[in-house]
Parts: structure tokens; C-alpha cells; sequence
């Protein structure tokens, strides 16, 4: 005869508690090699000396995935025949919106970009940031057609109220969720006293990728993993698709990428 509801929900908590797989229990959570990333920015001055060389370090440390920032002195069919020939792939670009976001597109794709994203806005009015969410709407509308998602990549600044308003909601209630994702930057958010997990379990359908840099001691950045923020804790949290290891300013950028990459295999909730 079958069990009893009340017998099978004991018998669940009972092996959750000891930890057996089974009915009821959990797997820690581990983050697959083809959903790590590097934001190319890390690396910018290696990359403006020699790109194939630089490219092809991040594909031995164990890269499959970049993020782009501009093409260090290549033409987009030149940058994408690099990766090409070092086995990576640029999923995603940060590119502003202040040129012809055709020509953008047509970049993007040559690329092999999925996502375009936006790296920096600031306006001193809150109509300011209301008509900028307007243009990544149309920008965003434009990108589907073209087989991309736009998003947007925090910095701190946006969680500062303008007048009386923080930019990071007005973006989060003007952009049409079909239209415009959001790359939250967890260092710079929790640089802004954001409450992470909040943050995320609050807008996890709109967030689709996470950069991932750590906070030191002192507020200022350091490699993921060797700092404060509890990245277990935020990843179990977050539903996105990349996560992409950057840091601003690294003494060692190559060491960075190493550093980053291990924690991100490594690294279970």
C-alpha cells in the first residue's frame, strides 16, 4: 500500500537532515566551465600589446568564454578570427549606446555575441535616467530582432538617490523586462551598501549575468574569492546563465584570470 503524505514528508526531512541524496535532499550547487567568463577589460593592457598571446593564455588557464570590451586595435572579423583560432568565444560586449547602435549590432554579431550590454550610464536628473531607460528599450527592441539581448551593467552610482529616486529603479521599472536584462556587478553593489541576496531575489528574472569581482578589507577590489563577499550565498540566489570574473585594476591581470577561473570551478553552495 502506498505510504501515507504524512510518512513520506518525515521520511524526506529525515534524509534532507542527514544529508542522503534522495527525496528531499539537496546538491550543492556548482558552476559549469561553459558558463564561466572573463570581462576582457581585466586584461586590456596585455590585450593592446598582443592580443593573440593574451587570448591564448586565457584559453590555457581553462576559458572557453569572454566578454568583450572594444578590439584593441582589430576590426571585429579580425578580434572573432583570433578566438576563433584559440578555441573562445565572445558571448558578450560591453559597448555604448552613443553610436549608431546598427553598427553596433552588426559588430556584435560578427563577434558571436548573444548579449550586447551597456557598461556605464550617468545622468544628475531622474528624467535624465527616464529617457535613457527609453533609449535601451529602442536599442533593446532593435537587438532582439537581431537575434541579441541588451543589458545593462551597474556601477555604484546608480543606487544613490537623484532626485529622490535611485536610477537603478527607474531602469527596473522603465525598461520592458522582454527587452532589456540587467549584468549586475556584485562588487560594486555591495559597494554601495546594496543587501546582495535581496537585491537578486528582488529582480532575479531581469538579472541574466553577474560580474564577479571581490571586496577587500579596505572597500577596495581584489580577486573573486580572496576577499569578503559571499559569493556561495549569492550564487545560490541567482538564476543567470555567465558568470564573468573582472577586476578593475589588477597589478597581475593574468593572474587574476587564473585566480578568478579556479574559485569559479571550484566553488559549490
Amino acid at each position: 500500500m502506498p505510504l501515507p503524505r504524512r510518512t513520506l514528508l518525515q521520511t524526506a526531512a529525515l534524509l534532507a537532515a542527514a544529508g542522503v541524496s534522495g527525496v528531499g535532499a539537496t546538491r550543492p550547487g556548482r558552476i559549469p566551465p561553459k558558463a564561466i567568463s572573463i570581462q576582457l577589460y581585466t586584461l586590456r593592457s596585455l590585450l593592446d600589446a598582443d592580443v593573440p598571446g593574451t587570448l591564448r593564455q586565457l584559453a590555457d588557464i581553462g576559458y572557453r568564454v569572454v566578454e568583450t570590451a572594444g578590439t584593441h586595435g582589430r576590426s571585429p572579423a579580425e578580434f572573432r578570427a583570433i578566438l576563433d583560432d584559440c578555441g573562445l568565444r565572445a558571448s558578450s560586449g560591453h559597448a555604448g549606446l552613443e553610436g549608431d547602435i546598427d553598427a553596433l549590432i552588426d559588430d556584435a554579431r560578427t563577434l558571436g555575441h548573444r548579449f550586447l550590454v551597456v557598461p556605464f550610464a550617468e545622468f544628475g536628473t531622474a528624467d535624465g535616467w527616464r529617457d535613457f531607460a527609453d533609449q535601451l528599450n529602442d536599442a533593446g527592441r532593435k537587438c532582439r530582432a537581431a537575434g541579441l539581448r541588451l543589458g545593462y551593467h551597474n556601477h555604484d552610482h546608480e543606487f544613490t538617490p537623484v532626485d529622490g529616486e535611485r536610477p537603478y529603479d527607474i531602469l527596473l521599472r522603465r525598461t520592458d523586462p522582454e527587452l532589456v536584462h540587467f549584468e549586475l556587478d556584485i562588487y560594486w553593489a555591495v559597494h554601495a551598501g546594496q543587501d546582495a541576496l535581496a537585491l537578486i531575489d528582488e529582480n532575479r528574472d531581469r538579472i541574466r549575468q553577474l560580474h564577479v569581482k571581490d571586496r577587500a578589507e579596505d572597500g577596495g577590489m581584489t580577486d573573486p574569492g580572496t576577499g569578503t563577499i559571499d559569493f556561495p550565498a549569492i550564487f545560490d540566489h541567482a538564476r543567470v546563465g555567465e558568470y564573468i570574473v573582472e577586476h578593475d585594476n589588477p597589478t597581475d591581470p593574468l593572474r587574476t584570470a587564473r585566480v578568478g577561473y579556479d574559485y569559479l570551478r571550484t566553488v559549490d553552495w
